[in-house]
């Protein structure tokens, strides 16, 4: 038994920070998706195979019992298998995962674009396929993904890398899921719990575009430091803030009066830059250059680094601006909206490869 997988990567569109206490997040997913290949194994073994070399276990109905410390690289992956096994909570056969790299830019550095979501998601899917489990995928790479962060991050990366398409979400609690893998109960917990809120929304009718800056920042750090400075009563009113401004960015990618969209997106970006230096040089000139072509923009994600999500009214003004970032030095992908995770016709050569020299 083996599978392709892939899955694509996410972009916010809005509730940056306000998906983390209490508000709504609009996503993208978007490509380049990150290709999977699984197979099972006739024998009790796993391994993972990165690009940065294979970890390698046995199953066991607590999780994969590792011969060595799990990686960095590796840990969220080595969390999705875990939790997987616990789901299932009984002896099965072993199983080789390939992963393919998450997409870098011109100078190699990662675009901030998911790439430990769709990853955990990859795992958590193919995991499901070989061991002929009907668990909730999206859940358990929640669970996964959220404990492999100590707690952090809002899962909106997880929830678009795994629905797909363009998305409104808000966050889930994975505090009992948690509690019911601690205790040997995740099986039924993943059943009973309640349903992700997320919803898919109409394709956009505003053409998108990622301008990258060069500069990669830690989600993780940004968030700690941005909740350090903003005290309970701070943060609503932020979150009721963001809402507003995410409900009439949703209308606008709809399609309509494009100006008032591109206002909803400046103020959306200005919201954010009130908790903090999360703005660089380099995305004052994305922003400002976007402009110049009449299109609008902001950051997307933690900010301190990665990119721009940009969108203008039409696909020439966005071929032009993209045209324009690119003469001056930045990574641009035009954008539409992808699909979810997904099985493929055929396995991506180089991960075949990865498995079949595993003895």
């Amino acid at each position: 038994m083996e599978r392709a997988l892939s899955a694509p990567g996410k972009l916010f569109l809005s509730g940056e920070y306000a998906v983390l206490w209490g508000g709504v997040a609009r996503l993208a997913a978007v490509a380049p998706r990150t290709a999977a290949y699984v197979r099972r194994r006739a024998d009790a073994r796993v391994h993972v195979c990165l690009e940065e070399g294979t970890l390698a276990g046995s199953t066991t109905p607590l999780g994969v019992r590792w011969e060595r410390e799990v990686p960095a690289g590796f840990s969220f992956v080595a969390r999705a298998l875990d939790e997987a096994l616990r789901a299932h909570g009984r002896a099965s056969a072993g199983f080789d995962l390939a992963v393919a790299p998450s997409a870098v830019g011109p100078n190699g550095q990662k675009l901030g674009m998911g790439g430990s979501a769709c990853a955990t998601v990859l795992a958590a899917e193919g995991a499901r396929y070989v061991l002929e489990e009907r668990y909730d995928a999206l859940k358990l790479a929640l669970l996964a993904h959220t404990a492999g962060q100590g707690g952090k991050g809002s899962g909106g990366d997880v929830a678009t890398s795994f629905a797909g398409s363009v998305l409104r979400y808000r966050r889930y609690d994975v505090a009992p899921l948690i509690e019911a893998s601690n205790t040997g109960r995740l099986r039924a917990a993943l059943a009973e719990s309640p349903s992700v809120d997320v919803w898919r929304l109409p394709s956009p009718r505003v053409s998108m575009a990622y301008a990258f800056t060069g500069e990669s920042a830690s989600t993780r750090v940004l968030i700690g430091q941005v909740e350090a400075r903003l005290e309970a009563s701070g943060r609503q009113h932020f979150v009721e803030r963001s809402d507003l401004l995410g409900h009439a960015i949703e209308d606008g990618l709809a399609g309509g009066d494009f100006r008032a969209f591109s206002e909803a997106v400046k103020a959306q970006h200005a919201l954010l830059l009130e908790l903090g230096p999360l703005e660089t040089e380099g995305m004052r000139r994305v922003l400002a250059l976007a402009a110049s072509y009449g299109a609008a923009g902001k950051l997307s994600g933690a900010g301190g680094g990665d990119g721009c999500i940009l969108f203008a009214p039409d696909a020439q003004v966005r071929a032009e601006m993209c045209k324009g970032l690119e003469a001056r030095g930045f990574h641009t992908l035009p954008l539409d909206a992808e699909p979810g995770v997904r099985g493929e016709a055929q396995a991506e050569p180089r991960l075949r490869t990865w498995v079949d020299a595993l003895s």
